[in-house]
């Protein structure tokens, strides 16, 4: 009898129940022996025979010592529980059905595809001591009829979220399971979120919600875990269900930057009939690969391209597969003159999210794409296709995900917008939605690198405010000067405005780089507002984050 996965309760139990059963087998064969007639057989095994059996039992028992060490050690997610200042990520579950621990598990695979130690954990597996201890853990938490936690994080809320503690050093992030017809939706994962943003824990990135178990929620929060590997592609948990578009235009919109080609898309769906969207929306693009790279595959393993095999429920060339998929081309001698078997083993690539700059008055899907490289300059994923790759005419995957959170205010609430780089795209689709409804109450702070270089889409922002649409607009140029200048700088030179359009009932809006620009625009509002403010503001949705 197996103890892994017994609460501690439990699994003395188990090793109890085990003692007696071994002690009711001892008195069996001792009653047994008073049965047997005759002498005992007085022949005695050979040394060799007495030596193998010795060390048989004392293997054995080595076997059962083992196992009852390590199930002392696991907690009920069946995972080893692993001593305090360890440097792996935790990935932290709290469950009423069982889907919230489905999800950690899927997480902390992602994780472990990225070259991340993994901790796994209940959140009733945590105390006070415990959690000051860890450096990073993803918490994956439900919430139950009207606003409840579950169950099982019942003892953590008492005794653990009704203390103060020193958590600065944490960095974490909340995926918040509920459903929206309740009124409390995902209320339990916002208490979690705030309270650990009050304990000083800095967020990875901002709270996700999930509705229903949304497809593209989960899709959301498994690019942004994908972040916090070593950048390795992990399969989608879930395919987005595509459709096809046509890349009309590109235009590159900084020729000579020293922070990458930054290129203006325009797309089509290949029905010409535009979807609806709304500013703040995200566009999920499917990659593909170049025909270069498959016919390289092609040569490695003698198959040919044209062969028809079965992948995702459809007939389909093997080329057409490969230009779609991951490849296990570790091995290329496995697949040579097996089409179907190099089919199955190829798994989806996954999908690149950007922000949409545009709405669809404008007659097509605008993106704001920068071309991105790995290490050994083999261009990214998704930028690559888009940038480099795919052609005006081509086919282009796409499926665009409503991100109600990034949605505008009403016409009547006056609108803060920082980004930096390519976040002005959503910033962008944010100004073209406030000049339809005829809101003038608009400031926006964007920072780049070169004003000779990088000032994207300057005409149509000095257009916007020669139109008065944008009363404020304050540009900054890091590398332009001798001291380094961003955005968080531009803001705070302004705090008293700041102030005054908060206390005017102000949103602000951010969107952009979620490593450097994001956090430093963070820690400036809070010095400038103070910490209850800025709270205040997230709670009533005034303060909204589309960072990446």
């Amino acid at each position: 009898m197996s103890t892994a996965g017994l609460s501690p309760r439990h699994g003395s139990a188990a090793l109890v129940g085990n003692a007696l059963v071994m002690l009711a087998l001892a008195a069996c064969a001792w009653l047994f022996a008073g049965l047997h007639e005759g002498d005992w057989w007085q022949a005695s095994p050979s040394r060799a025979r007495v030596c193998i059996a010795a060390a048989a039992l004392l293997a054995y028992a080595g076997l059962v010592a083992g196992i009852l060490a390590r199930a002392r050690k696991r907690d009920t997610s069946g995972q080893p529980v692993m001593l305090a200042g360890s440097d792996a990520t935790w990935v932290v579950h709290a469950s009423q059905t069982g889907f919230a621990m489905e999800l950690a598990d899927m997480t902390a695979a992602s994780l472990r595809h990225g070259g991340v130690a993994v901790q796994r954990a209940g959140l009733e597996r945590l105390d006070a001591a415990r959690l000051q201890t860890i450096a990073r853990a993803v918490f994956v938490v439900s919430t139950t009829g009207e606003g409840d936690p579950p169950d099982p994080a019942l003892g953590f809320v008492r005794h653990v979220m009704s203390q103060t503690l020193p958590l600065h050093t944490l960095r974490y992030a909340v995926l918040a399971l509920g459903d929206r017809e309740y009124a409390q939706f995902c209320a339990f994962g916002h208490q979690l979120d705030d309270w650990l943003r009050r304990q000083g824990a800095q967020p990875l990135f901002d709270l996700v919600e999930v509705d229903n178990a949304d497809d593209s929620a989960l899709r959301h929060w498994q690019h942004h875990i994908g972040q916090l590997g070593d950048g390795s592609d992990a399969q989608d948990w879930s395919t987005p269900r595509y459709e096809s578009w046509r890349l009309r235009d590109r235009v590159e919109l900084n020729p000579g930057s020293i922070g990458g080609p930054v290129f203006h898309l325009s797309l089509t769906p290949g029905s010409g009939v535009l979807p609806d969207w709304a500013a703040g929306d995200i566009a999920e693009i499917g990659p593909c690969r170049t025909m270069a790279e498959v016919d390289e595959v092609l040569q490695r393993t003698g198959l040919a391209g044209d062969v028809p095999v079965q992948w995702q429920d459809h007939v389909q060339p093997l080329a057409q597969v490969l230009v779609r998929s991951q490849w296990p081309v570790a091995h290329h001698e496995l697949w040579r003159g097996d089409t179907q078997a190099l089919a199955d083993a190829c798994t989806p690539l996954p999908h690149r999210e950007y922000s949409i700059a545009s709405l669809p008055g404008d007659g097509a899907l605008h993106l704001l794409v920068r071309l991105m490289h790995h290490a050994d300059g083999t261009a990214g994923l998704g930028s690559g296709w888009l940038c480099r790759h795919a052609q005006p005419g081509d086919a282009i995957a796409l499926r665009i995900r409503r991100n109600p959170n990034f949605h505008p205010p009403a016409a009547d609430v006056p609108m803060i917008l920082i980004g930096n780089g390519t976040g002005l795209a959503g910033l962008r689709a944010h100004l073209k939605a406030r000049a339809l409804a005829g809101a003038t109450r608009n400031w926006l702070l964007f920072g780049e690198r070169h004003r000779a270089h990088d000032a994207f889409l300057a005409d149509e922002l000095a257009a916007w405010q020669a139109q008065g649409l944008l009363p404020h607009l304050d540009l900054t140029f890091s590398r332009d000067g001798d001291a380094h200048r961003y955005v968080q700088h531009a803001l705070a030179s302004h705090a008293n405005r700041l102030r005054q359009w908060v206390e005017e009932g102000a949103a602000v809006y951010v969107c952009g780089s979620l490593a450097g620009m994001a956090p430093d625009v963070d820690a400036t509002l809070r010095r400038i507002l103070g910490e209850d403010k800025i709270e205040a503001l997230r709670t009533a949705g005034r303060y909204r984050r589309d960072v990446y």
